[in-house]
């Protein structure tokens, strides 16, 4: 087995992490090196009907592992419920760097979350919102609850379709947070935003291999290019 990557020195700006959501996703991040990835994640809930792909890949990746198991009202599939998405972190968890939880299953997954820290894995406290962008005082209190819930980072992902929507977004980065933030948008304003928040301070900037998993993704590669661009 492949010893699990220590995640707190890549807990930092501009990381970018490639989403396997598919078999193709799944080929392409085996491939993909260090110098394109600093995280894959490990979309387990895509796999849950034949996890043995991902079951038999999960060990031999060199880069850190984010595994997550979605609830089906924030994008999972095949609407896995509580107990089949425990099964799934348990399965996995052995070769996890950190877990996603969402804040609305910090409660339902407790066990999980403890099972993560006993081993020294990172806790993701996650909220996605694909239809709009809540308010700055809804966001502020979504991430005070998320660390609170015991998140080493919260991640926000919501649907940004005018100006006012990516300020918003862009302004959780103007106060102290308890905890790094991981911040995107998807929609309209999905790709110039993920740029301006990967340089504003967000840690891990999420990019699709193969093929997009949400709107306003960039593909990692193109994602990777256009951030060194930034920082020339």
């Amino acid at each position: 087995m492949t010893e699990r990557k220590n995640s707190s020195d890549l807990i930092k700006p501009g990381a970018i992490v490639g989403t396997v959501h598919s078999p193709a996703s799944l080929r392409a991040a085996r491939r993909a090196g260090s110098g394109m990835l600093d995280w894959v994640e490990l979309r387990v809930d895509h796999f849950a009907n034949a996890p043995a792909p991902l079951r038999e890949a999960a060990p031999g990746f060199a880069l850190p592992l984010i595994v997550t198991a979605r609830h089906p009202a924030e994008g999972g599939r095949h609407d896995l419920g509580v107990r089949r998405r425990r099964e799934l972190f348990a399965e996995f968890l052995p070769w996890a760097s950190a877990i996603d939880v969402e804040l609305r299953s910090a409660r339902a997954l407790a066990g999980v979350i403890e099972a993560a820290r006993a081993r020294g894995v990172q806790v993701i406290v996650s909220f996605h919102d694909f239809h709009a962008t809540p308010s700055l005082s809804r966001l502020r209190e979504i991430v005070q609850r998320a660390a609170a819930a015991g998140a080493d980072v919260v991640k926000i992902a919501a649907r940004a379709e005018t100006c006012s929507e990516v300020h918003r977004l862009l302004a959780l980065f103007t106060r102290s947070s308890p905890r790094p933030l991981s911040v995107m948008a998807m929609g309209r304003f999905g790709k110039v935003s993920r740029l301006l928040f990967a340089q504003a301070g967000s840690v891990l900037n999420y990019a699709f291999l193969g093929a997009a998993n949400a709107s306003g993704q960039w593909s990692a590669r193109d994602f990777r290019h256009r951030l060194g661009e930034l920082t020339r």
